[in-house]
């Protein structure tokens, strides 16, 4: 799939390259972001290359991840989302939010976005959001998303070489009053 922009009152959705490397790079040095997410760390400069140069392409390329820069209209980056394509039908959304935009709502809003998009325009029927227990803004920005939290899964994330318990939820495209592409059958009581 070729890469597309989403826009949103307050952002731009889109695919980033190498005129975002510096960005995505100052970004990441925000130690938050290396604490709660499996970026590597410390985050170098050859990180962001491989990330803005071959990383972020070629998902699009072969429709394996949908990454989008969360940018204000401005033209400054606030954030970065990716939908990971795990199975037929199915992605894991990740996120962060570039530190000094944090509490704004923009993350939330792109995830709308870009979830909405993919029910819509990819083929997706349901979209995981993964976080390590304790990423207490990442579960904030899922539950005002509309996702329902499922539960925890004991070691399911390796960061950085530790295993860690990681909180699981869910949206489906009903959750925001889409169709599906493939029937659904909630189990009964």
């Amino acid at each position: 799939m070729d890469p597309l922009t989403l826009t949103t009152d307050r952002l731009l959705l889109r695919t980033v390259g190498p005129q975002d490397t510096d960005a995505v790079y100052d970004a990441c040095q925000d130690p938050d972001i290396q604490r709660w997410t499996t970026i590597p760390s410390p985050y170098l400069r050859e990180n962001a290359e491989a990330f803005t140069e071959q990383l972020v392409p070629d998902g699009w390329a072969d429709g394996s991840m949908y990454t989008f820069g969360v940018f204000l209209h401005s033209g400054e980056l606030a954030g970065m989302l990716g939908i990971t394509m795990h199975a037929l039908g199915m992605g894991e959304i990740g996120f962060w939010a570039a530190k000094q935009y944090r509490s704004n709502g923009y993350i939330t809003e792109a995830v709308l976005t870009a979830c909405r998009w993919a029910f819509v325009h990819a083929a997706v029927d349901r979209i995981e959001w993964r976080a390590e227990v304790g990423n207490h803004a990442s579960r904030a920005v899922a539950e005002r998303a509309g996702f329902t939290i499922e539960g925890t899964l004991r070691a399911a994330t390796n960061n950085k070489g530790v295993r860690r318990d990681t909180w699981v939820g869910s949206l489906l495209p009903s959750d925001m009053g889409l169709p599906s592409t493939a029937p659904y059958l909630p189990a009964r009581a």
